[in-house]
């Protein structure tokens, strides 16, 4: 009975932090995938805890030494100590499962890769890159070929969905509370976000905006090998979902606008062509890949183009765990 028990779980992704918004997509984007591969739901701090399905209230077990025996892929959604916890219980396993962390609390871990292609690198625990880095290098990478990129200049324009539901949360009650004059919620931010801009959080915020940053520029230099690293700029927006980033490239020869959008698109990415309207974080939510618009050369620089890209910061982690999860089911974990 035990063994049929194990073969069974052993078919599904242990999702730690189910509840999470990131985990909601993940679980989603495995619903329609080709494999489809059901999930057994953990609680965000790996403890047991209550959730919602289907709108009722669901106890969410708690993740243990079992769980990493019964399962060959483990995704991390959820929250700093959740992710810490799977952590110490897979480095006791002498062959652990693989790990896909989408949190980055185990960034500077010595066992962790952060993915940069398709393929997978030969360990336990891989990193889904941050979403700002993984659209940077994506266009970059692919930018490198026709025209040599000598440097490039990124604003990066995070929303509060990044914060998680809390973030979300103090947008909407801030948003509201300033049209009524009542006081402003600071927990996430420690400061006026609604209709604002911040270059940093308040001294208070449990996440400083310069720590984002630094980790984008981290994900950056592994995920680019050819292009120079960008200089990068991290703006707090007033938006709930979605990034937006404006990207400045100056190649070593003239690059027209046309033959930047025509390398783009045969990459995959959805390119607004002149005189189409450009990509919006509202319009590209719940969208795969990378959306790009708006390109123009820069009317000071004929070897500099400006471009506009927007993607779902969500849906980005989501589709890269999801196709790491579908590759591990037919390779053994080292």
């Amino acid at each position: 009975m035990l063994l049929c028990r194990s073969i069974k779980l052993a078919e599904r992704i242990a999702l730690v932090g189910s509840e999470t918004l990131l985990g909601r997509e993940i679980e989603d984007v495995l619903a329609h995938s080709a494999h489809r591969t059901p999930i057994t739901p953990y609680a965000a701090n790996a403890e047991g805890n209550f959730g919602t399905q289907d709108g009722e209230a669901v106890f969410v077990e708690a993740f243990d030494a079992a769980a990493v025996r019964d399962h060959r892929v483990i995704v991390l959604a959820g929250n700093e100590g959740g992710a810490r916890k799977v952590y110490a219980l897979a480095k006791e396993v002498a062959s652990p499962p693989m790990v896909i962390d989408c949190t980055g609390y185990l960034d500077h871990e010595p066992e962790v890769r952060i993915v940069s292609s398709s393929e997978i690198p030969p360990a336990w625990l891989l990193a889904v890159p941050h979403p700002a880095a993984l659209a940077i290098a994506q266009v970059l990478r692919k930018l490198a070929a026709p025209c040599r990129v000598v440097r490039s200049v990124a604003h990066v324009f995070e929303p509060a969905s990044e914060r998680g539901q809390q973030g979300i949360a103090e947008l909407q009650q801030q948003t509201s509370s300033l049209l009524s004059f009542k006081t402003l919620e600071k927990k996430i931010f420690d400061a006026q976000l609604s209709f604002n801009l911040l270059s940093q959080y308040g001294e208070e915020a449990p996440v400083a905006l310069a720590d984002v940053e630094r980790r984008i520029e981290r994900h950056l230099a592994t995920l680019l090998v050819q292009p120079p690293m960008p200089s990068l700029r991290l703006v707090q927006a007033p938006v709930f979902h979605g990034y937006s980033i404006s990207l400045w490239v100056e190649f070593e020869k003239d690059c027209t606008a046309e033959t930047v959008g025509q390398e783009l698109a045969s990459a995959g990415m959805d390119v607004r062509s002149a005189g189409t309207e450009a990509p919006t974080n509202v319009d590209t939510a719940n969208q795969s890949g990378l959306f790009v618009g708006d390109i123009r050369v820069d009317q000071n620089n004929p070897r500099a183009v400006w471009l506009w890209i927007t993607c779902d910061n969500l849906r980005l982690r989501a589709d890269m765990a999801v196709a790491l999860a579908g590759m591990v089911k037919g390779a053994k974990p080292q």
